[in-house]
């Protein structure tokens, strides 16, 4: 298993972390947990000031806060400016990660001019095609499979039945959770006179380094160029990017939404779930879609953005979707009153 230190005093992890100590820095943890769960040799953190009231009960041997809600909590404390961001770190010090061997499972099925590097591990009934490179420290799981010229770059880790399928350039420290498949073909089809005909999808998928690519997501590769994904890009599960997106770096996105082909979507940029992105529109740097929103043109400006209907009881639904119809008649009868009112 990866880590080898098991516990961590506070005056460790607030100089480890550069967080401000108050009270005992002796105190130690051993892991971390939410206000209510903690137990005595925990850390707590305090990020949704909803959750004040639970500073009075917690259990926590230390909580991560901010400055402001010091005064509510008589224990020892980490003061942060983000309790959430110092959270995130400090519980990565308690993730226990299974080590993986170096070298290749005796089941798997390696291309001979493959590269792997010494370093790597390739696990159980996993392939890795003609062309393809593996790159150093890099990790696939079992059931992976690497396809033609393909590049898993270093540190990179592949969970489980991963599948780069042709032309996937992974950058480093890039995790792929189970099931996902990088590199399919893209929905591409001409109408001829009575039926459709395939297009050739003969780009590639570009992924920057430090991203992470959700279970069960697909990113299709491009038609001519590549589809690209740029550093530190987060991929929740179940979602679906078309051919020739270019999703720019630092962005997230949250499960089951989905952006057609050709779209490009900004840096900082933050997608809801179950939202989507129509074909060749281009989103701006820091926009943030919510949840079930569609995007039908492009954005051009930073700021948050929505559509669709909240969702309210079947009766109102029934009664406001009945009223729907009769919009453009309302708005043609409001128009007429609005002109006949003028002097």
């Amino acid at each position: 298993m990866s880590g080898v230190q098991a516990t961590y005093t506070l005056a460790e992890l607030a100089k480890r972390f550069a967080l401000e100590l108050r009270g005992d820095g002796g105190v130690s943890i051993d892991g971390v947990a939410t206000l209510a769960a903690a137990q005595s040799t925990q850390i707590g953190f305090l990020a949704n000031p909803r959750y004040r009231g639970e500073l009075a009960t917690t259990q926590a041997a230390a909580v991560i806060l901010r400055a402001e809600d010091v005064e509510h909590f008589a224990r020892a404390a980490l003061v942060a400016k983000d309790p959430y961001v110092a959270y995130a770190k400090i519980a990565a010090l308690f993730e226990r990660q299974p080590a993986s061997a170096r070298g290749i499972h005796p089941s798997a099925v390696i291309a001979a001019d493959a590269q792997i590097s010494a370093s790597a591990s390739i696990g159980p009934f996993s392939v890795v095609e003609a062309g393809a490179c593996i790159g150093d420290g890099a990790v696939l799981g079992p059931h992976c499979h690497v396809g033609m010229d393909c590049h898993v770059g270093a540190q990179s880790r592949l969970v489980a039945r991963v599948t780069l399928v042709a032309r996937v350039r992974l950058g480093k420290r890039v995790l792929v959770h189970p099931g996902a498949v990088l590199g399919a073909d893209g929905f591409g089809l001409a109408f001829d006179a009575d039926r459709w005909i395939k297009v050739p999808q003969l780009g590639g998928v570009v992924v920057g380094d430090d991203c992470e690519i959700g279970a069960n997501t697909t990113i299709d590769r491009g038609t001519l160029e590549d589809t690209v994904l740029e550093e530190d890009v987060r991929l929740d599960n179940q979602i679906q990017i078309a051919h020739n997106v270019r999703i720019g770096a630092h962005t997230a996105m949250a499960g089951c939404s989905a952006v057609a082909g050709s779209a490009k979507i900004g840096r900082w940029c933050l997608i809801g779930g179950g939202a989507g992105v129509l074909g060749h529109l281009e989103i701006a740097d820091k926009v943030t879609i919510t949840s079930m929103a569609l995007v039908t043109h492009s954005i051009h400006e930073p700021g948050e953005y929505s559509s669709g209907t909240p969702i309210q009881d079947n009766r109102n639904w029934r009664r406001n979707a009945a009223r729907f119809k009769h919009l453009d008649e309302l708005n043609r009868r409001v128009q007429a009153l609005e002109k006949d009112a003028k002097p």
